[in-house]
């Protein structure tokens, strides 16, 4: 018998890693052909969208800015009536804010489990990027708030799925204790490590035998991408190799940094968006390196999936990416969080046979990740989840 399954987020937004989280698990849910699967989230219009078993409710909600993908969901009423109208099984909370506040709220009336999955460690991506990693009396005092409602929160649920085992000891050592490792999935069927079926470096002008960086995300304060651009002037002014080019594929509130940076060199493309598995593929098999300058990234998926295509990723030692990193090239990731450091790990990679060594990282990725195997791990704890909660309500039913 199937069980219905119900997602909640705000952090739905095109090209993310939860929005790709999302439908992974709904192509999982079809494959089954058991279960039944309910997604709730913030849309520029209020709407549902029913095809059996995948039903989508999009409830009107605005943009936290006018550069902002990201909504928030204001319609609480219109959440809590969802909820008990859908009557799920288990719920799942894909973000730490006032939605899994009325989740956890709703399903106590309901005797639903909640789970949580920490898609995001808001404690270092916002409150700490915001005050500028200075380690100033404010920025200690909100971050010290930030664990505390972090605690406060996630302890709430059954389970806190957590993508990487150094994060998850980190939120442990918090007081978190319902932590369960997790870690996301790559579709193994399109990321492949084969040659580009589409010449995209032709169609963009990049030189056939450029060393081309590539970087796929948000484009937003949190993801570092101050420190990407000064990286890529750093290695085209200064490295004794002049055939550097960049190609950057996302959008967000920094796009007008982007843009600036264009001007300034014609060897940086931008792509703002590519829905299709396929052709983000294709941009990975194309590139020489991944570079990823984060350091607050849960996982950072696109890590997995660069390698999965044979494309080496470099970025921060001592970040959550690094327990991602196959065949040790850890060791060759920058020790210090400027770009300075990251531009000379870029020179120290490429020394490498990376092409060869790309072939040996998407073997490694295929065995470890795939989102066959993270969804099999992941139904086991939603059952585990009803059982629990079927037998709390069984013994409230005995005693009373």
């Amino acid at each position: 018998m199937g069980i219905k399954i119900c997602d909640i987020t705000q952090f739905y937004a095109p090209g993310g890693g939860v929005k790709r989280y999302i439908d992974e698990k709904q192509d999982y849910i079809r494959q089954k052909k058991e279960d039944e699967h309910f997604l709730i989230i913030p849309g520029e219009k209020t709407f549902s969208i029913h095809d059996p078993p995948i039903h989508i409710f999009s409830i009107k909600s605005p943009l936290i800015n006018q550069f902002s993908q990201h909504r928030i969901l204001l319609n609480l009423t219109e959440v809590t009536d969802l909820l008990h109208e859908i009557k799920a099984d288990i719920i799942e909370a894909g973000d730490p804010y006032q939605s899994s506040w009325l989740v956890s709220w709703t399903a106590k009336k309901l005797k639903v489990p909640v789970v949580g999955y920490y898609h995001s460690h808001f404690p270092d991506a916002y409150v700490r990027t915001y005050f500028g990693w200075k380690n100033s009396f404010l920025e200690k005092a909100f971050f010290t708030f930030s664990r505390w409602y972090a605690e406060e929160i996630y302890n709430q649920f059954d389970f806190t799925f957590v993508p990487t085992l150094s994060l998850l000891n980190l939120l442990r050592s918090w007081g978190i204790k319902n932590g369960v490792h997790l870690s996301l999935g790559v579709d193994t069927k399109t990321f492949t490590p084969e040659p580009p079926k589409n010449n995209y470096r032709l169609k963009l002008g990049i030189p056939r035998d450029a060393f081309l960086l590539l970087y796929v995300g948000r484009l937003a304060k949190e993801k570092n991408i101050g420190l990407l651009l000064k990286t890529f002037f750093f290695l085209q002014d200064y490295s004794s190799k002049k055939d550097y080019w960049l190609l950057i594929i996302g959008d967000g509130p920094l796009r007008n940094e982007i843009l600036k940076a264009i001007k300034a060199s014609n060897r940086i493309c931008w792509i703002t968006r590519v829905d299709s598995k396929k052709e983000l593929a294709d941009y990975y098999r194309s590139a020489d390196l991944f570079i990823h300058p984060g350091i607050v990234e849960t996982f950072g998926l696109v890590t997995i999936e660069s390698q999965a295509c044979g494309c080496p990723v470099v970025g921060f030692r001592g970040t959550h990416m690094e327990d991602l990193v196959e065949e040790g090239f850890s060791e060759y990731w920058a020790d210090r969080k400027d770009f300075r450091s990251l531009a000379e790990a870029v020179e120290k990679m490429r020394t490498l046979d990376l092409r060869t060594i790309g072939k040996n990282l998407a073997l490694n990725v295929h065995q470890k990740y795939s989102w066959k195997r993270s969804f099999e791990k992941l139904w086991y704890y939603y059952y585990e989840a009803i059982s629990n909660s079927f037998i709390q309500k069984s013994a409230l039913k005995y005693a009373s």
